[in-house]
């Protein structure tokens, strides 16, 4: 019975007993399955093989010759990776208008082209336009408009700034009303502004550029005659002017205004904002932003040009180090600066900031003498997404009159009198008159152009490029050409400039003294308030610091006078006024 009883349960679960060559025995109940004779024989060479792999390998030639071999595998790795690196960085600016951008290249060329104006034949090419890539943050995208929130600033008004004092002469900051970063951040347009008429810009590459007219001009500009000069502002869909940098396809790259192959990969990059600024011939002393949010720090590149000669200051001062950084500000050396005077060389990148930056979307310019204490995107929602514009310039303080300010630069010796009357009767030539109510909306002919904010559109890209060609053309002095650019453009298309007022410009930007200002200036005056606040001791008489210590050891009573009753005046006046000769100062 009890046989059975275990058959038949061993079968209820599906294991029927078939012993096959003795391999399987049934031992009250249970399954015994015997070891096979291949499981024992591996155990066995596995126990032999594992301590005789160890003690050939605990040798020490052995080891030394593995750890070689990793050694020589990982330099080889590193050397062919340097290497590949090497020759792709080479194939980049060694054939640059062949590999390096391909926006960049020579899309036509025009032979034997010869100019009305002159019996000069030249070879001109056209450099194609770096259009900014299509790339917006997701913040820009996740992000609402700023007119779904409460604007802050719909009923803000300031009354004028007050009048100079005699401790403080001269213009005044006004207030003005800026939006929350997060909410400035939350109004940038999700898509770039439509440029009027004009969509498509080239510009113009020679490779050799002759000066064939009694007018002043560079080789950096490539002396456009004046028939390219007035065809320049007949806008048209498509268009191909002059903008510097005319020796090359590439800007910062064999064209004058030479700037290192890591710069200009560092340059190449989009960014939806940059803030930029120049120091040459060390003019000014570098400025430290102030007020920046931890977004405007994170995601907006504030660039630093300089030439050689700043750069040998700034390293022999130690306030540039390998890093290329100063502060917030990385330092873009240039090289073969194309004039001789630094405040034209400084119009370059002020003027051409899209040729160096040819993937940006927006950009804040600041003179090198200027300090920026307001965030850059409530700069760009205050006067440029706040009223639609794309390009923003504060107006002179003062001066509203090209002819005024003409006269204004002659007095105070900017530039060659001569030269500022010859440019002046051209633009009267022209049709320029003295500014009056008539033209309003516009409010100024002079601006005041130490700050730029601008998008990066091809209108505005011809604007500053047109401008620019004025200043090589005539005087360094953009506050003279300023009014013929802009009116010739406004004339043509549906676009204009936010010209607001220089009291808010002096809100977000404070102005210091150029160098030399600061060099040749005299010390403070010593006096006992400036020596009390910075904590330096006023010089006392020896004879005044006996008294007082001796008056310390020997407190008298003070003794009460009546309300009629007068000191003695044989403190203040001693009696032998030779004792004020020998009173020393420490």
């Amino acid at each position: 019975m009890t046989g059975v009883a275990l058959d038949s349960r061993a079968q209820s679960y599906g294991s029927p007993q078939q012993p096959q060559n003795g391999s399987l025995q049934t031992q009250n109940g249970f399954i015994v399955r015997k070891p096979s004779r291949m499981s024992l024989s591996g155990s066995r060479e596995k126990d032999k093989f594992l301590p005789f792999l160890w003690r050939y390998l605990s040798r020490k030639k052995v080891v030394m010759l593995i750890l070689g071999s990793f050694a020589v595998l990982a330099f080889l790795t590193g050397f062919f990776t340097v290497n590949r690196e090497d020759a792709s960085e080479s194939t980049i600016f060694d054939h640059f208008s062949e590999a390096y951008n391909t926006s960049l290249q020579f899309s036509r060329k025009f032979g034997r082209q010869q100019d009305d104006n002159s019996s000069m034949q030249t070879t001109l090419a056209v450099c194609e336009e770096n259009p900014p890539t299509s790339h917006f943050s997701a913040a820009s995208l996740s992000t609402e408009s700023v007119f779904s929130h409460s604007n802050l600033c719909q009923n803000f008004a300031f009354s004028p700034p007050p009048p100079g004092d005699r401790r403080r002469p001269g213009p005044r900051p006004c207030p003005v009303c800026y939006l929350p970063v997060e909410q400035a951040m939350a109004s940038m347009p999700r898509s770039p502004s439509t440029s009027p008429v004009l969509h498509h810009l080239t510009y113009f590459h020679e490779e050799s550029s002759t000066k064939t007219e009694q007018h002043e001009g560079s080789d950096f500009g490539g002396y456009p005659s004046l028939k390219q000069r007035n065809e320049s502002f007949d806008i048209k869909e498509s268009m191909t002017v002059h903008c510097g940098f005319v020796k090359g396809c590439r800007p910062g790259y064999q064209t004058g205004f030479d700037i290192d192959v890591s710069d200009l990969v560092e340059l190449e990059q989009f960014h939806e904002i940059i803030v930029a600024s120049a120091i040459f011939g060390n003019y000014d002393v570098i400025q430290q932003p102030t007020k920046i949010s931890e977004a405007a720090s994170r995601n907006i590149p504030f660039y630093m040009f300089i030439d050689e000669e700043t750069e040998a200051y700034m390293r022999n001062s130690s306030v540039l180090d390998y890093k290329m950084k100063v502060g917030l500000w990385r330092i873009i050396v240039v090289r073969n600066i194309p004039y001789s005077d630094s405040r034209r060389n400084g119009k370059v990148p002020k003027l051409l900031l899209h040729r160096l930056f040819p993937n940006v979307r927006y950009s804040i310019w600041i003179d090198g003498k200027l300090q920026l204490v307001v965030d850059p995107y409530q700069v760009l929602e205050r006067f440029l997404w706040r009223h639609n514009a794309t390009f923003a310039i504060s107006k002179h303080y003062r001066r509203f009159d090209v002819f005024v300010e003409a006269e204004a630069n002659k007095a105070a010796g900017k530039y060659d009198n001569a030269s500022i009357d010859y440019q002046i009767d051209f633009y009267r030539t022209e049709g320029l008159t003295p500014y009056s109510e008539a033209k309003l909306p516009i409010i100024s002919d002079v601006p005041e152009g130490c700050v730029i904010i601008r998008e990066h559109i091809p209108i505005t890209n011809l604007f500053t490029c047109l401008w620019f060609n004025e200043v090589d053309r005539f005087t360094s002095r953009d506050q003279l050409s300023f009014a013929t650019v802009r009116d010739k453009i406004m004339a043509q298309v549906n676009w204009s400039v936010n010209m607001f007022l220089d009291c808010e410009r002096r809100n977000f930007v404070i102005q210091a003294y150029h160098r030399d200002l600061l060099e040749h200036m005299p010390p403070p005056a010593r006096t006992a308030s400036n020596l009390k606040r910075s904590r330096i001791p006023v010089p006392v008489p020896i004879s005044v610091r006996v008294n007082s210590s001796a008056r310390n050891f020997t407190k008298k009573n003070p003794v009460r006078r009546g309300k009629g009753e007068r000191r003695s005046r044989s403190r203040r006046h001693p009696k032998n006024p030779s004792n004020r000769d020998n009173t020393f100062f420490f």
